[in-house]
C-alpha cells in the first residue's frame, strides 16, 4: 500500500512514547472532522493521558486532508498521515496500529457516531485489569441506514458468530474499542481491507483466549454519508466470521454438518435395507461419503492449524 506522510506525520526523531495511540480514519469527512479532533483530544486531555492520535486521510475527494493539517498545528498530539490510495478502514486500522507507539491501540470513527469522549474510560479499564486485553464500546441502538435490514442480518450474523466461538458477543462490529497493541500485532495480517476489519479483530481475540470487556455505549447518527453498502458488506461480513473461526478452529465449522450428512445417510440407509433388502439408494450413499469427505477434511484442517506455528 504506498502511502505519504504528510508534513505532521511521526518522524525519527528520539521522543518520549505515548501511553495511548487513537486511530483515526478519515475519508470524506471534511464537514465534521475536526469537531470529532476537538473532541478527542479534549477528552485525552482532560484525563491526563500522554496520548497521539493518528488521523489517517484515506485519499478523501474532499477538504479532509486540509482540514487536518490546519488542525494538526493547533493540537500538538495529532499526528496527520495521508495515502495516495483509498485502502479501507481495515487497512488505515491495520496500518496505523503498526505505526503506533503507544501500547494501548484505540480504533475509532470520524463520523461523529461514537462517543469519543469516552475514550479514557476504556483505556482505564485496560489499566487498571490486566487480564483483559480489549475494551468494545458495545452499542445500545442502531442508528444506520437500512436500519430494518440490518438490525437482524446483524443479529444472526452475531449469534453464527458467539456459536461459533461458544462466547457472549454484545457488539460483533462495534468501531469503538481500545487494545493492547503487542496483543493485536500478530492479528493485523488477518484485517480485510473493509469494515469487517473489526470483526476479525474480535474473533481474532476471542479464538485465541483474549479476555474482552464490554462497556455500554450510545450510537449517534451519522454525519455525512453512509459508505456502508448493506448487501456487498453483510455478505464480507458472515463470510469473514467463517473464514476467521475456520483459520482458527476449522472444526467448529466442518465436523458439524459432516456429522449431521453421515447420521442423515445412516438413517436412510436402515430405511432403504427395511423397505428394500437388496438395494441402498445412490443419494444414500452420497450423503455417507458426503459426510465422511468433509470430516476428512475436517481433520486435516485443524491438524493443519494445530501444527502451524504462530
Amino acid at each position: 500500500m504506498s502511502r505519504q506522510a504528510a508534513a505532521g506525520a511521526p518522524s525519527g526523531r528520539e521522543e518520549e512514547a505515548p501511553h495511548v495511540t487513537i486511530v483515526l480514519p478519515c475519508y470524506n469527512e471534511d464537514a465534521h472532522v475536526l469537531l470529532e479532533v476537538q473532541r478527542i483530544c479534549a477528552a485525552m486531555d482532560g484525563a491526563g493521558y500522554s496520548y497521539e492520535l493518528l488521523a489517517v486521510d484515506d485519499s478523501s475527494t474532499d477538504q479532509t486532508l486540509q482540514v487536518l493539517l490546519a488542525a494538526e498545528e493547533e493540537h500538538p498530539n495529532l499526528k496527520v498521515v495521508s495515502f495516495r490510495r483509498n485502502g479501507g478502514a481495515g487497512t488505515v486500522r491495520r496500518i496505523g496500529t503498526q505505526m503506533a507507539r503507544g501500547e494501548i491501540v484505540v480504533w475509532t470513527d470520524a463520523d461523529m457516531t461514537y462517543p469519543n469522549e469516552r475514550i479514557p474510560e476504556l483505556v482505564a479499564m485496560l489499566d487498571t485489569d490486566s487480564s483483559i486485553d480489549q475494551v468494545v464500546g458495545a452499542r445500545t441502538s442502531e442508528e444506520g441506514t437500512h436500519k430494518l435490514l440490518r438490525v437482524p442480518a446483524k443479529w444472526l450474523i452475531r449469534k453464527i458468530a458467539e456459536r461459533l466461538v461458544n462466547q457472549r458477543i454484545p457488539d460483533l462490529n462495534s468501531g469503538l474499542r481500545a487494545m493492547r497493541r503487542e496483543v493485536a500485532l500478530p492479528y493485523l495480517r488477518l484485517l480485510p481491507p473493509g469494515f469487517s476489519c473489526v470483526t476479525t479483530i474480535t474473533l481474532a481475540f476471542l479464538s485465541n483466549q483474549h479476555d474482552l470487556a464490554y462497556v455500554p455505549i450510545e450510537y449517534g447518527k451519522r454525519s455525512g454519508v453512509s459508505k456502508f453498502k448493506f448487501v456487498k458488506d453483510a455478505y464480507r461480513y458472515i463470510l469473514q466470521v467463517l473464514r476467521m473461526v475456520m483459520y482458527f478452529n476449522p472444526l467448529k465449522v466442518l465436523m458439524p454438518p459432516a456429522l449431521w450428512l453421515v447420521t442423515i445417510g445412516f438413517g436412510k440407509a436402515v430405511y432403504d435395507i427395511v423397505m428394500h433388502p437388496v438395494r441402498i439408494a445412490g443419494d444414500t450413499v452420497l450423503l455417507f461419503l458426503t459426510g465422511l469427505i468433509i470430516g476428512a477434511l475436517a481433520l486435516l484442517a485443524d491438524l493443519i492449524v494445530r501444527s502451524r506455528g504462530e
